[in-house]
């Protein structure tokens, strides 16, 4: 099994519970070796948009930031690597693209997995597998193809 510590600095009544978020992450790490670690830190938009502009140099709250470890050589540890996830963001893009907001804190937390697992978007091709990879995943949990939603809305 995978261990995650959730650290919820943001509180509202509307957040997934410590066994979605442990779900969604072990749906993510399906082909992957188990007992990695992952830290999931639930934030507000302040915090999101100062990390936003230190990391990536962009102004204003994200849905998800994820941070793969980088350990110095011959250190071996099972973390993966933190996500930081902005609750108010997450739940106003949910309400804007008319998608369920559990389904959606499934997506991006796995979108947020496989980007410690070090798929990215940047160039088309890339994008495609990791698209894939994640209608694949949350097929897997019934959840519906989130692009497909993005192109009905």
């Amino acid at each position: 099994m995978n261990y995650i510590e959730i650290q919820t600095i943001y509180q509202a009544n509307n957040l997934p519970d410590e066994q979605q978020i442990q779900g969604w992450v072990d749906a993510a790490l399906q082909d992957y070796p188990s007992d990695t670690e992952i830290v999931v830190r639930i934030v507000d938009e302040q915090e999101s948009a100062e990390l936003n502009q230190q990391y990536r140099h962009k102004s204003g709250p994200t849905n998800i930031l994820s941070f793969p470890v980088e350990l110095p050589e011959g250190i071996e540890l099972d973390l993966l690597g933190d996500l930081v996830i902005c609750a108010p963001v997450i739940e106003k893009e949910a309400l804007e693209q008319q998608k369920d907001l559990a389904d959606h804190w499934a997506h991006i937390i796995i979108h947020g997995v496989l980007h410690l697992l070090g798929y990215d978007h940047l160039e088309d091709d890339e994008a495609e597998l990791m698209e894939s990879k994640e209608i694949a995943i949350l097929n897997t949990l019934t959840i519906a193809n989130p692009y497909q939603q993005d192109n009905n809305a």
